[in-house]
């Protein structure tokens, strides 16, 4: 059930500033997007600001040149719309903890009312008002009922923006978060005009050389554990160099080390060189990957978490995740 205070808040909104979480995902975009298209559809005027640039690999979600990393600008058109006697309101999309809104999060929570829409398990509590559903399979699928709730017409471009949202978050209709729910409106935005072998196209056949030169090097890092139960890799900032590749390009590599067979968990550890080390688990079955994370500061779903830590090297990072993965698939 989506709260009356969430619907009925967003309705009576003129200015909508959207947000989401830093280094965004594909639900993370195509949530902010689609419902951007979805809420000017109505009349309301609205900003979608973003930590930094769009990754190519989502450049070609329709409407992803109206993104803005100017979190002034966000403010200003806050202001602007107050100043105009309208309704303003701010919602922050797929972020699970404040801290996850980039350096700009506490000048952006100055917003009020400030929204949350969510489905991440280990979700902290911040904003005004709370809509969280962790059964839901991602953020989008949580925008398209909304748009059902408010009565709104979900056009082309806000259908493709969903449907990537909801086909990325939940690897291709294969994880567990995948509800008979996710497949009935995956359908309705199909027959919305959303063509799944040109989405398919965008996300999973568009990678650079220097990514594939970067898989080359993280794959041979693979090792197996607990009775290959466990399957760790990592990136080193050395790889990134050696191969040319950003940080962009590791998107969807966890994925290799947990299709092996025997894995019930995978974790992929990547230096950033700013003095963080990123932790990115999967999980199959019953083992709680939002808990382990939970131990470390971060959270997620039960087969999708993360966390970050600072001033530590990779390897030891690689230990300390071992260490509680090792206890966590007992």
């Amino acid at each position: 059930m989506i709260p009356d205070i969430i619907v009925n808040t967003i309705k009576d909104a003129s200015h909508v500033v959207l947000i989401t979480h830093v280094h965004p995902d594909g639900d993370a975009l195509g949530s902010l997007f689609g419902l951007g298209d979805i809420l000017e559809a109505q009349g309301k005027k609205v900003f979608r600001y973003l930590d930094a640039p769009v990754s190519y690999l989502y450049d070609f979600l329709p409407g992803i040149e109206l993104g803005s990393t100017d979190s002034n600008a966000a403010i200003d058109f806050a202001k602007q719309g107050e100043n105009d006697g309208g309704k303003v309101v701010a919602i922050a999309l797929d972020c699970g903890d404040s801290g996850r809104m980039g350096d700009a999060g506490n000048t952006l929570l100055s917003i009020t009312p400030f929204l949350v829409i969510d489905h991440h398990y280990g979700h902290r509590e911040f904003g005004t008002h709370l809509w969280l559903d962790s059964d839901c399979s991602s953020t989008g699928e949580m925008v398209y009922e909304l748009a059902l709730a408010m009565d709104a017409q979900v056009s082309l471009i806000a259908a493709v923006c969903l449907y990537v949202a909801i086909v990325t978050d939940t690897g291709s209709f294969c994880y567990q978060s995948t509800s008979a729910r996710t497949l009935r409106i995956a359908a309705d935005l199909v027959e919305k005009g959303v063509r799944t072998d040109e989405v398919a196209a965008h996300i999973y056949e568009n990678y650079t050389l220097e990514r594939l030169r970067l898989m080359e090097m993280v794959l041979a890092t693979l090792t197996v554990h607990s009775d290959a139960r466990i399957a760790l890799i990592h990136a080193s900032v050395d790889m990134f160099g050696h191969s040319g590749a950003n940080s962009d390009d590791v998107e969807g590599f966890i994925n290799y080390p947990r299709s092996l067979s025997t894995v019930q968990v995978a974790g992929f550890i990547k230096e950033t060189g700013n003095g963080a080390v990123s932790v990115s688990l999967r999980a199959k079955g019953n083992v709680d990957v939002a808990a382990v994370a939970a131990t470390f500061g971060g959270g997620g779903h039960k087969n999708a978490a993360g966390f970050r830590i600072y001033g530590k090297p990779v390897q030891d990072v690689r230990s300390l995740v071992l260490t509680a993965l090792t206890q966590a698939v007992v």
